[in-house]
């Protein structure tokens, strides 16, 4: 029996999803309702990262009813839950790297990746889980899209509103956004203001990341994807749909980069990660002295 190649297997679904138009992360939901929660662990509680959030945030079960919990059959049978005869789980991905060091050896310690799947199924396939709650809403002075306002303002980078085109000047540090009456949406000036703040958490004095300046090359695509993916990450946890305007070049240039590479998405997915993780560090601590209430 061969290997599974998991690498291979998720990228290929969302190359699927990419050539049918529809990338993942934009899958609608009801318009002018709230966009989904961020995955979680029903168990733990801890929400799911980079590529497992990316599965998990759009996967047409949690959309459905909106419930973002998803746990393992062992987590659920040790809970007394049941997960229903004949329900397909969904498999996600556990990474990290393991430092061996060779005591007897004076070379420096060996770096091992070790990739592990795990099968996780959703709250809708299981019997006996309490009902979800949907969270609380934010505070009203970080209720979306107000909030990416002040994320902005937050970052330092100069802002300059004029113009029909959204764009990031790593040179000069500045964001350029049209006004916000030539949107379709509150909610698409702000998915397309966060994607241009990705773009700027690049600059040396933020994430210092190496970005294309060559429209239409593997690198640039690649960075494309990293600022949509971590939009729409960010987005979905002000609670925000990502609203962004569909490019056909980004879609080609996407299935260009992953078609050659298997585990493109996945950095992508991590890259995009810690970036939202920048931003969405700038909402300040609502218990420090002088924050926000």
């Amino acid at each position: 029996m061969s290997r599974r190649d998991i690498h291979a297997e998720i990228t290929a679904r969302i190359i699927a999803a990419l050539e049918a138009g529809t990338p993942p992360w934009r899958r609608p939901w009801g318009k002018g309702g709230p966009a989904p929660s961020w995955p979680r662990n029903a168990v733990t509680g801890r929400p799911y990262r980079g590529i497992n959030a990316l599965l998990l945030a759009w996967h047409p079960l949690a959309l459905a009813g909106g419930d973002p919990r998803w746990c393992t059959y062992n987590q659920a049978r040790d809970k007394g839950w049941q997960v229903r005869k004949g329900e397909k789980g969904t498999v996600i991905i556990f990474f990290k790297r393991i430092e061996i060091d060779d005591e007897e050896s004076d070379d420096d310690p060996r770096i091992i990746p070790v990739l592990k799947t795990f099968v996780v199924f959703h709250a809708g396939q299981i019997d006996g889980m309490p009902p979800w709650e949907r969270p609380a809403p934010p505070s009203p002075d970080w209720q979306a899209p107000q909030a990416v306002k002040a994320l902005l303002t937050a970052s330092g980078v100069t802002l300059r509103i004029g113009g029909r085109e959204a764009s990031y000047s790593i040179a000069r540090d500045l964001i350029r956004l049209p006004p916000e009456a030539l949107f379709r949406s509150p909610e698409g000036w702000a998915a397309t203001a966060l994607h241009e703040l990705a773009h700027a958490t690049a600059h040396p004095s933020r994430l210092d990341r190496e970005i294309s300046r060559h429209y239409g090359s593997p690198a640039y695509a690649l960075e494309e994807l990293r600022a949509e993916l971590a939009s729409a990450f960010v987005c979905a946890e002000l609670g925000l749909p990502p609203d962004l305007e569909q490019h056909a070049s980004y879609i080609d240039g996407w299935l260009e980069a992953l078609r050659g590479d298997k585990r493109a998405v996945f950095r992508a997915a991590s890259a995009a990660q810690g970036i939202a993780d920048w931003i969405l560090a700038l909402i300040p601590n609502p218990n420090a002295e002088g924050s926000v209430s």
